[in-house]
C-alpha cells in the first residue's frame, strides 16, 4: 500500500534540542567563568547533573512524564495555562532554575564567595540563551518542501502546549503540516495509540498508508508501534536510548527518507 502520511516528531527530529542544551549549559558556563573565577567545564557538568537531580525528585515529575517534558526544558519553557498540572509547574520550575544554578555554584571552590544573586542571572542567562540557539536540524527544511507536494505531512510531538508552539512557530515549518499534536493539548503523549489515532482521523489516512518518523525509541518508535504505523527512526547523538523495540527503518539523515518511501512504494521495503 502506498504510503499517503508521514508523521513527524520534533525535538532532534526536525529541531535541534539535546546539543542545543548542551551548546546552551557550555555558554553559561564561559559567563559564570568570566563573572565568577568558576571551571567552565566543571560548572556545565555540575549543572546538568544537578539539574536532571532536581527535576527527577521534584513533584512535577509525574506530570513531566506524562506529557514529555524534560529536565532542560523545565530551565526555559514558560508552562502557561490555567490547568492545575501548567500552573504548578510554573511556580515550581521559577524556582528549579535557581536553584540549580545556586546548587552549581555552591559546588565550585570559589562557592562562598560569589554573589548572592549568581544564581538567577545565570538562570536567566540559560533562559534566553537556549530560546535564542533554535535551529532545525541539517535538510529539514528542504526534506519538508520535497514531501508537502506528495503527502500529507503532520507533526507529533510530546510537551508543554505554549513551549511546543514556540518551538514550533521558530522553526518556520508550522505551515507544511496538515495538522498538528501537541500531547499537552490532549493530556496523553507518546508512545499511547490514542494521540496517533486522533492525528490520523485529522489527516484522513489509515495506520497503513502511513509513517512515523522520530529519535525516541521510547514514544515515537513504540508509539507507532502500538498504533500499527511503520516508522522511521533517526539516529541523533546525544540523543539515543535503550529501548525493546525495533524501528522498521534506521536512518542518520533526514535526507535519507524518501529512498524509504520509494522502497515501500515499489514493495521493496517494509
Amino acid at each position: 500500500m502506498a504510503i499517503r502520511a508521514l508523521l513527524f516528531d520534533l525535538d532532534d527530529t526536525l529541531a535541534v534540542d539535546e546539543a542545543v542544551s548542551h551548546e546552551t549549559f557550555a555558554h553559561t558556563a564561559a559567563v559564570a567563568s568570566s563573572r565568577f573565577g568558576v571551571d567552565p567545564a566543571r560548572f556545565a557538568g555540575d549543572a546538568m547533573a544537578i539539574s536532571r537531580e532536581l527535576w527527577a525528585e521534584g513533584e512535577c515529575r509525574p506530570f513531566c512524564r506524562s506529557i514529555g517534558i524534560s529536565a532542560f526544558e523545565c530551565l526555559w519553557g514558560g508552562f502557561t495555562g490555567e490547568n492545575a498540572e501548567l500552573t504548578a509547574l510554573r511556580h515550581w520550575s521559577q524556582n528549579y532554575r535557581k536553584e540549580v544554578f545556586a546548587k552549581a555554584l555552591a559546588a565550585q571552590p570559589q562557592g562562598e564567595g560569589i554573589p548572592s544573586d549568581a544564581a538567577e542571572f545565570l538562570a536567566a542567562e540559560f533562559a534566553s540563551t537556549r530560546r535564542a540557539r533554535q535551529r532545525l536540524l541539517l535538510g529539514a527544511r528542504e526534506l519538508m518542501t520535497e514531501l508537502a507536494s506528495t503527502h500529507r505531512l503532520a507533526l507529533l510531538t510530546n510537551g508543554a502546549p505554549d513551549l511546543q508552539r514556540e518551538k514550533i512557530a521558530a522553526s518556520g515549518l508550522g505551515s507544511f503540516f496538515h495538522a498538528i499534536a501537541v500531547s499537552g493539548e490532549h493530556g496523553i503523549g507518546k508512545p499511547k495509540p490514542e494521540i496517533f489515532h486522533r492525528l490520523l482521523g485529522e489527516l484522513g489516512v489509515t495506520p497503513e498508508e502511513s509513517v512515523m518518523v522520530g529519535n525516541s525509541l521510547e514514544r515515537d518508535i513504540a508509539g507507532a508501534r502500538n498504533a500499527g504505523i511503520r516508522s522511521i527512526w533517526i539516529r541523533v547523538p546525544g540523543s539515543e536510548e535503550q529501548a525493546d523495540v525495533t524501528p522498521d527503518h534506521t536512518i542518520t539523515s533526514l535526507a535519507e527518507i524518501p529512498a524509504i518511501l520509494s522502497a515501500i512504494s515499489e514493495g521493496t521495503g517494509k
